[in-house]
């Protein structure tokens, strides 16, 4: 790590996969004990029973103490291929995400940015999962999501619309289960195709089943939901990644949250509860496979959009953000219709730091990781890299740098990753290279602001 403009590096963490598993029943079971006595008596008007004769339970509740972070988040990248018509009327989208970090109540974003209609939203819901790799939901903790108060919500085209407050224990680490239900025709759906998280989707109205039963086609895709705040007391604000495929976890095993993002909100979860000297910051991931900084791809509006065209909404308007970290320029490198202009892509990522600073976030930026040996390599596009990787680490473009291609290089090659932190195409890491990611960043990086620049 190295410092920036403002002048001013192991092995992965234990995972005690078990010990988590047995410290999030435990909470489980303690908070479905305090919220069943709390929410006995709500006054809300829609009482309709939730499957197996439940009442909703832990609707929109006031806020207690603590502050509002982002536990996870995704962006919206492309209109869904075959979804134009119809859209996903008739059936229940249970999206499947991973908390990292914990908290004592939840919101939810969703988005129908693609859509060319209104996407009407019947019936929403959350819950935390029973388990690994399921949709059924621990049923104490099912709440039916309210929007200004109804459980009916219309989103335009173009729009996004966050849900009321739910009284909701989310621990550290938790699976959570959020179900939507439209049962009208919405055109094309906004959606995340590389969640490396397996989702479930069932016919007609199944948002309050806490039984997997109905949840019979499994499916790699987020859909409509783009982020899950949480009211924590872990965390007093949000470190938003942006990047690509190598941030979104291309090549990373599915439902085991090995992205390096996971990996650094569980490095800065541990310090916090160590009572290290650490931000006490959530990590959110907004990561698309393929992104650019420069170009978008074709559609209105456009597929993939380039990182400068959708950083406010991906970044700047993410929930209590303190902190940006941004892995991108190596899809620019390989990918455009000609050998992209070096200036061009140091003048890009100088623009995001400089929006990021008229906020007065502080931006950390990576090195562009080797690639060599992948299909698009040529020695002009690793020499392209080579005078990048110089300029960001002269300090000159970001506030602090996290040299992301020294920590993965192959010694012996510096133009290739390592061949254990290599997946296999040469261009993204396994899931040790992505550990290694996570850990090399140092977390004192993190800590401070800027001055806001006018």
């Amino acid at each position: 790590m190295t410092r920036g403009r403002d002048g001013g590096a192991g092995a992965p963490p234990t995972k005690h996969r078990a010990l988590l598993a047995a410290v999030v029943t435990l909470i489980v079971a303690i908070s479905a004990a305090i919220y069943a006595g709390a929410s006995a008596d709500d006054g809300g008007t829609d009482r309709t029973p939730l499957a197996g004769g439940r009442l909703p339970r832990g609707d929109a509740a006031p806020a207690s103490t603590g502050s509002w972070v982002g536990a996870w988040s995704t962006s919206p990248a492309a209109a869904e291929p075959g979804t134009e018509t119809t859209g996903m009327a008739g059936r229940s989208v249970r999206n499947v995400v991973h908390a990292g970090v914990g908290g004592t109540s939840a919101r939810i974003t969703l988005s129908n940015l693609y859509g060319q209609s209104p996407l009407t939203v019947t019936h929403a819901s959350i819950a935390l999962a029973a388990g690994p790799d399921t949709a059924a939901a621990v049923a104490d903790t099912m709440r039916r999501l309210t929007f200004r108060g109804s459980p009916r919500v219309i989103i335009p085209p173009g729009g996004q619309v966050m849900s009321d407050i739910a009284r909701i224990a989310v621990p550290y680490g938790a699976d959570v289960l959020v179900t939507t239900y439209s049962p009208v025709p919405s055109g094309p759906v906004t959606y995340h195709p590389q969640a490396r998280q397996t989702s479930y989707l069932a016919d007609g109205d199944r948002t309050a089943d806490v039984t997997a039963v109905a949840y019979t086609t499994p499916t790699p895709y987020w859909r409509y939901l783009t982020a899950l705040d949480v009211l924590s007391n872990e965390a007093d604000g949000t470190v938003v990644a942006i990047g690509d495929s190598i941030t979104d976890g291309f090549g990373s095993e599915t439902n085991a949250n090995n992205r390096w993002t996971d990996v650094l909100a569980e490095r800065l979860h541990e310090a916090a509860g160590d009572g290290r000297d650490a931000p006490r910051y959530s990590v959110v991931n907004q990561g698309i496979s393929g992104n650019r900084i420069l170009t978008s791809r074709a559609g209105r509006p456009s597929d993939n959009p380039s990182a400068l065209s959708r950083f406010e909404r991906d970044v700047l308007q993410r929930t209590n953000v303190k902190v940006v970290v941004i892995v991108l320029g190596v899809n620019d490198i390989l990918n455009s219709p000609e050998l992209a202009d070096r200036d061009s892509i140091l003048d890009g990522l100088r623009t995001l730091v400089d929006r990021a600073h008229a906020r007065g976030l502080r931006v950390v930026g990576a090195t562009i990781m080797p690639f060599g040996g992948y299909r698009h390599y040529t020695p002009a596009r690793e020499a392209m890299r080579q005078e990048i990787n110089e300029e960001i680490r002269s300090g000159r473009v970001f506030d602090e740098v996290v040299d992301f291609d020294k920590a993965l290089r192959d010694a012996y090659d510096p133009r290739r990753l390592r061949a254990d932190y290599d997946s296999g195409d040469h261009l993204h890491p396994s899931d040790k290279g992505y550990a290694r990611m996570g850990q090399v960043l140092d977390l004192d990086a993190l800590k401070g602001a800027v001055p806001v620049e006018a």
